[in-house]
């Protein structure tokens, strides 16, 4: 009896901590269907109203949802891959392979980890102006597409899940050092490639600074450059309402990638936890 008491009251604290969690996505949600009126209303509501359909529609008045939508698809997508694939082949250098240099290069490499993104934001935006990237995506997909701690996420990982003699059994096949990774290596590493592609998703989703510094037409916004331009929008004044919903919908993206990977995730965090 203790037992069965002690389990449920660990399911009862972990269900309070979910439903916490849950509580600013579901009121978020709520918001998005009320008025600018009823949301600075005190005590504001906490339960769905009937203006969802006008937020809409001023958000769709306001800006061009599905353009940033696409924008921000496209920028965030293409960035993803290029980290996976250009971090993935780095971490299992580092990890399986001997080469002069080696241990000081990583430690070059993690010491990068070190310096704030901001030191760096100048020089990057001038090498932007000299490429002629100035709006345009390309500036926000090639530049730190190897980044330190996706090549730091993949040599851990390759550490703790690869053998090395799965990588000499397949030379001794005659396999050469491309199949090897892309038939053999890659499949192993599914789990923490797919950890560190919604990392690397979500951020690039969520940022600002950057789009904001490059992208200068409005058909080339991402989602969170439409939100600050809603949040401001000096021809309609602030809709709170529509401000909201809006935010509510660039969210699903990150969820649904987040629930579709979900499995892979946790396993990804979790490998190499545990030593057998």
């Amino acid at each position: 009896m203790k037992k069965y008491i002690g389990t449920l009251l660990v399911y009862a604290f972990l269900l309070t901590i979910v439903l916490i969690m849950l509580i600013p996505f579901y009121w978020m949600t709520v918001l998005s269907t009320h008025s600018t009126h009823d949301i600075m209303q005190y005590p504001p509501p906490f339960w769905f109203g009937n203006h969802l359909k006008a937020n809409l529609q001023s958000m769709m008045d306001s800006v061009n949802i599905f353009r940033s939508f696409l924008n921000s698809i496209v920028v965030s997508g293409g960035y993803t891959l290029l980290v996976l694939f250009f971090c993935s082949i780095g971490g299992y250098a580092f990890a399986m392979y001997r080469f002069p240099g080696r241990n000081k290069l990583f430690a070059v490499l993690i010491i990068t980890m070190m310096i704030p993104w901001t030191a760096g934001i100048i020089p990057w935006f001038f090498m932007m102006s000299k490429f002629g990237w100035i709006n345009s995506f390309w500036a926000l997909i090639i530049p730190n597409s190897a980044n330190a701690f996706g090549i730091f996420w993949m040599r851990q990982y390759c550490q703790n899940n690869v053998p090395g003699s799965l990588i000499d059994a397949a030379k001794i096949d005659g396999l050469s050092e491309w199949l090897i990774f892309f038939k053999i290596i890659a499949p192993i590493l599914m789990p923490g490639v797919a950890a560190l592609g919604i990392m690397m998703f979500v951020n690039s989703w969520n940022d600002f600074m950057q789009p904001m510094l490059i992208l200068r037409d409005r058909s080339m916004h991402t989602l969170p450059i439409m939100l600050k331009y809603m949040l401001g929008d000096p021809s309609r004044g602030s809709d709170t309402g529509a401000l909201i919903a809006a935010s509510t919908l660039a969210i699903l993206p990150i969820l649904i990638a987040f629930l579709m990977a979900s499995r892979f995730f946790m396993s990804g965090l979790t490998a190499g936890a545990v030593k057998e």
